[in-house]
């Protein structure tokens, strides 16, 4: 490289830095209205949740244990919709939309509405939990699928029943989410998949108490 082409360089990366520079300086003040507005929306989204958001979830579950006790009591009409001055769940969801309480109000609404024979209404509320809770979002999913059970959509239940299975995860709710399964499979005139979802029982989970029969059931699909 010869001396020019040395300088010439030199004097290009000069140039850049001074330009970067010179840009830093030229929207100083923009830089920092950005990071000024950046600090203000943290503090804005802290004082939502500590200021606003929490004493909502303090009420909301002040005022679900009613409707809780209702549900427990398998009076499915009141746990919905309250009674005396106390909100059932759909009162809930609606007054208190974005808390912790009112998703799992999704999940008992749902329920409720599952045990009352409506079942489209269970569907849609049980699909609008959101839950971390492995048990309770597993539960979710088996209603759903008993829900599409009743409704005789085969495929949907198949689907809900798989997710359930593998959402659970342990001994007790497994087994019970893999024999619902295998009967849908006999809804469906699937034989191999109904005996295979036995076998996995027998094998997987042997001390459940749904492996305790499960012999007569793939004995029975085997026949057929």
């Amino acid at each position: 490289m010869s001396a020019t082409e040395v300088n010439t360089k030199t004097t290009a990366e000069k140039n850049s830095a001074v330009k970067g520079g010179s840009f830093i300086q030229e929207n100083q003040k923009s830089l920092l209205f950005i990071a000024a507005a950046i600090v203000v929306m943290i503090i804005i989204y802290i004082a939502y949740l500590k200021l606003y958001l929490a004493p909502r979830e303090v009420t909301a579950a002040d005022q679900m244990h009613v409707a809780q006790d209702f549900w427990a009591k398998k009076d499915w009409d009141k746990a919905i919709n309250g009674d005396a001055g106390y909100p059932g769940f759909k009162k809930i969801i609606s007054d208190y939309s974005n808390t912790k309480v009112a998703n799992l109000a999704y999940f008992y609404l749902g329920t409720a509405y599952l045990n009352k024979g409506e079942y489209r209404q269970a569907i849609e509320n049980l699909t609008n939990y959101r839950g971390d809770d492995h048990m309770v979002a597993a539960e979710a999913l088996g209603c759903t699928a008993d829900a599409y059970v009743e409704l005789k959509d085969y495929d949907k239940a198949e689907t809900y029943f798989k997710k359930a299975a593998d959402k659970a995860d342990n001994k007790f709710l497994t087994p019970v989410y893999l024999k619902k399964l295998g009967l849908v499979y006999e809804a469906k005139k699937d034989k191999a998949a109904a005996a295979e979802t036995y076998k996995k029982i027998k094998t997987d989970y042997p001390e459940s108490p749904e492996a305790q029969n499960i012999e007569e059931y793939i004995a029975r699909v085997e026949a057929k």
